[in-house]
Order: structure tokens, then C-alpha cells, then sequence
């Protein structure tokens, strides 16, 4: 059992950044890999960004790419997005996920634990 919480969502301008993060507790953090997903106003949840257990492997969205990095601290049980140059469209509820397992996944079907969500807002 893993169990994660969000933090770091808040309202900011176009334009700006945020850092959220994720600390999971319950389960050996350094077995799992973690994803990010979102949850934009009236659609379906989508991929964001996804990292293996070691941190030396990392894939993110088309959509977010050169804008959002994800790392982690596995001494720290902490998972973190850096999410630069926010767009209006970046606004949503933003998920932390885990997977046991030493690669990445995309797929928010392949993963086992979720955080409640926190909520990004981006304002034009």
C-alpha cells in the first residue's frame, strides 16, 4: 500500500510557474515508479509526465514537453513537477500516481495508487 498526497496547486498567471509535489508514505517509494496526470474543467484525465524508480528514466507529454519536468528524491519519498511557462489549458486538477515497477508508464489504467488531486489554475 502506498499512500499519496499533493501539494504545491494554486492560481497563477500565464506565463508563470509552480512546483507541485507528492509525498508518498506506507510502501518502499524507491519500488515504484510515479506519474502526473491531469484532469483539465469537463474532460477526461490525461498524462502528463512519468518517471522510473531510479529517476534515470522520464517521459513526458507532447503537450507539456520543454515546459514541465518531473523528478524525484527517493531519500525524501518525494516526487515533484516543475511546471514552467503555464498556459490557461494547463488548468486542472493534477494527480500523483504509483506503480510498482522499474520503468515508466503513460497509461493511467497501468497504475495502482492515486493522490486526492490538487488544483492548478492558470489565469490569462
Amino acid at each position: 500500500q502506498v499512500q499519496l498526497v499533493e501539494s504545491g496547486g494554486g492560481l497563477v498567471q500565464a506565463g508563470g510557474s509552480l512546483r507541485l509535489s507528492c509525498a508518498a508514505s506506507g510502501s518502499t517509494f524507491s519500488s515504484y515508479a510515479m506519474g502526473w496526470f491531469r484532469q483539465p474543467p469537463g474532460k477526461e484525465r490525461e498524462f502528463v509526465a512519468t518517471i522510473s524508480w531510479s529517476g534515470g528514466r522520464t517521459y513526458i507529454a507532447d503537450s507539456v514537453k520543454g515546459r514541465f519536468t518531473i523528478s524525484r528524491d527517493n531519500a525524501k519519498n518525494t516526487v515533484s513537477l516543475q511546471m514552467n511557462s503555464l498556459k490557461p489549458e494547463d488548468t486542472a486538477v493534477y494527480y500523483c500516481a504509483a506503480k510498482r515497477g522499474s520503468y515508466y508508464y503513460s497509461g493511467d489504467a497501468q497504475y495502482e495508487y492515486w493522490g486526492q488531486g490538487t488544483q492548478v489554475t492558470v489565469s490569462s
